[in-house]
């Protein structure tokens, strides 16, 4: 089981740039998607406390339901980036 899991919308933009950067860094993830309607996204509300999308949980390093597509690729850079 992959220690991060992304939440997102197919044919979201901000979700596909957090995918593509899931993607360069070569990490393993599980990804689950959320429904259209946003009264219907209770799994991604539980976790992070809000309905938007994308959405991520690393269990290596304590992260819980970090919203915002630039500060979750900002993390994932800073996190497991060879910078």
């Amino acid at each position: 089981m992959a220690d991060i899991t992304y939440y997102e919308l197919p044919g979201c933009p901000f979700c596909a740039m957090v995918r593509t950067k899931l993607d360069e860094l070569g990490l393993d993830y599980e990804t689950i998607e959320v429904p259209a309607a946003h009264h219907e996204r209770t799994r991604v509300q539980e976790v992070s406390g809000q309905t938007g999308v994308p959405v991520i949980t690393d269990e290596a390093h304590d992260v819980v339901g970090m919203p915002e597509s630039s500060d979750i690729v900002a993390y994932l850079e800073e996190t497991y980036g060879d910078a």
